[in-house]
């Protein structure tokens, strides 16, 4: 609609000289008044159209490359957020979410270029058209100028394509490096390394200046070169006319028109080199998106439901993935199990594989007997939970991010009895009666409002509000002290009564309520018992828990 409106818009402008020099050929040379009203009035139908036609066409254009954007965005956040997940590798947050804003708004741009560019490539062909009646010499000038022009005008746009891209790709390296700067601020006051972050932003952050830099002075010699391409044919154009009117081949009126028409030509050729380096922009931005939207998922998709009932039982067959070598773990449905790891890799490579963010090398992991490799990953997520240490909260409320996870969170009196009993388990209910607003306090983003034992108890009650058959929880108690810890302990205990829990974790305090515990020491599981056989038995399982 917008090309279609703008064509009329673009034909528009084109008869305002045609009717223009009509007016002097009929009306003004042979001074007839009548014969000059008449031909005002159509010269104003036509403004009053021409008019009409840009306002809804420019709304239409403005709306095909806002919905572009917005559709590119939803396609990203939808990648980005996929249970298969793979879209985030190698890239940081900062990059992605600059992915998502700048280059999707550039390639909307683009679109949005595209229905002018198609409505001045419609007005040149009218007034081609029209100069073709007029004088077939001023028709060919037009019609065999323009395409040269245009070609000279993509050859032009190389350069800055390739700036361009440059420019994206630093200043999503720049947004990225900030963004983890700004998440590890207190860590770096804590060590006094704010000067070198500081110096590193710098660094990068100049590095995208020049970036940005190149890319317009590409593109200020593009649009300077293209304009002075378009000056010379318009010169030419209005030189030829001149010759033919004062030959006697064209009228006076008809070169009043061809003349009016030749300046009418520099709108739309400055439209069409507009628009190559619109499209210059956008097809850089394009590449970067269709990496992301075309990055391989970290694991393969499943064909098989849940094993229904969930029973939560959970087993590990010779898994090898990331430092675990061969890796045989049973975890009976209901249990509540403790695991050990003495390198924190192994915990790491262990946590990707329940999680199925990642599939073992070789063996399985199986929930209910069904190899999780099987299994949807996003109806997985429905079965297991894997909760991190370093788990984000969002801005809202506290309740809010309790509830985030819940099995219904849109049944209020259903998530909140979930939500008081996760709470008042992960230690949350003493906090809130510190906090102004009890649980409805709001939270800035990633918590940080919040201090680094709140912020892991809200998110340890997030995990318990979820109620997932099968639940892993990996240190959730580092930030608290040990009576918190304690009464945190018994709480996890109570609230996952016939659920299948496992802490990974090397808390003495938790592992003292778990069914048994596992030892994972070398890649593998050396022994299985319950804590204080363990601590009597084992030197290495002394060292990491109690140590």
């Amino acid at each position: 609609m917008g090309a279609v409106l703008g064509a009329g818009h673009q034909a528009g402008e084109v008869l305002v000289p045609v009717l223009i020099g009509v007016v002097i050929d009929r009306a003004v040379a042979g001074s007839d008044a009548g014969s000059l009203g008449v031909w005002l009035g159509v010269l104003a139908a036509v403004y009053v159209g021409l008019a009409l036609s840009f306002r809804f066409g420019a709304w239409s254009a403005e709306q095909a490359g806002v919905e572009a954007d917005h559709a590119l965005r939803v396609s990203l956040v939808r990648r980005v957020l996929h249970p298969r997940g793979g879209a985030e590798d190698g890239r940081l947050p900062g990059e992605l979410a600059n992915v998502t804003t700048e280059d999707s708004r550039r390639v909307g741009a683009a679109a949005m270029a595209l229905t002018f560019g198609t409505a001045a490539l419609l007005g040149i062909a009218v007034c081609a058209v029209v100069l073709l009646r007029t004088s077939v010499l001023l028709g060919l000038l037009v019609l065999l100028g323009t395409p040269v022009l245009m070609w000279l005008g993509h050859l032009l746009s190389k350069p800055l394509e390739a700036r361009s891209e440059t420019e994206q790709e630093r200043a999503a390296h720049a947004s990225a490096v900030a963004a983890d700067l700004v998440a590890g601020l207190r860590v770096l006051k804590g060590i006094g390394g704010e000067s070198a972050a500081i110096d590193r932003y710098r660094a990068t952050s100049r590095d995208s200046l020049r970036a940005t830099l190149r890319a317009a002075r590409a593109q200020a010699f593009q649009r300077g070169m293209v304009l002075t391409l378009t000056g010379v044919l318009i010169a030419v154009v209005a030189l030829v006319g001149g010759r033919l009117a004062v030959d006697g081949s064209i009228s006076l009126g008809q070169l009043v028109s061809a003349v009016g028409l030749t300046v009418f030509l520099i709108g739309p050729l400055e439209v069409l080199a507009q628009v190559n380096a619109e499209l210059a922009q956008g097809r850089a931005s394009a590449a970067r998106i269709a990496a992301v939207l075309a990055a391989p998922h970290a694991v393969p998709d499943g064909d098989r439901g849940l094993p229904q009932p969930v029973r939560g039982g959970v087993r590990l067959r010779g898994v090898r993935h990331g430092g675990l070598d061969g890796v045989d773990l049973d975890v009976a449905p209901g249990e509540l199990l403790g695991v050990v790891a003495t390198d924190p890799a192994h915990a790491t490579a262990l946590l990707r594989c329940l999680a199925r963010h990642a599939d073992p090398e070789q063996g399985a992991v199986e929930l209910d007997g069904v190899p999780l490799s099987e299994l949807d990953p996003g109806a997985l997520r429905e079965a297991v939970l894997v909760a991190h240490h370093d788990a984000d909260l969002f801005e809202g409320t506290v309740r809010d991010n309790v509830t985030a996870s819940a099995t219904d969170p849109a049944d209020s009196r259903a998530a909140g009895v979930g939500a008081e009993a996760a709470m008042e388990a992960a230690g949350v209910t003493r906090d809130l009666r510190a906090l102004p607003e009890g649980d409805g306090t709001r939270v800035s983003e990633r918590g940080r409002s919040l201090s680094g034992g709140q912020r892991q108890r809200v998110a340890l009650a997030r995990a318990l509000a979820a109620d997932r058959p099968v639940l892993v929880v990996h240190d959730p108690t580092t930030a608290v002290d040990a009576v918190t810890e304690a009464r945190i302990a018994s709480g996890i205990r109570e609230i996952r009564k016939s659920r299948t829990t496992v802490l990974v974790t090397t808390s003495p305090t938790l592992l003292a309520v778990t069914d048994r515990v596992a030892l994972l020491d070398g890649g593998r599981v050396v022994d299985t018992a319950h804590h204080s056989v363990l601590v009597g038995r084992h030197e290495t399982y002394r060292t990491a828990v109690l140590a």
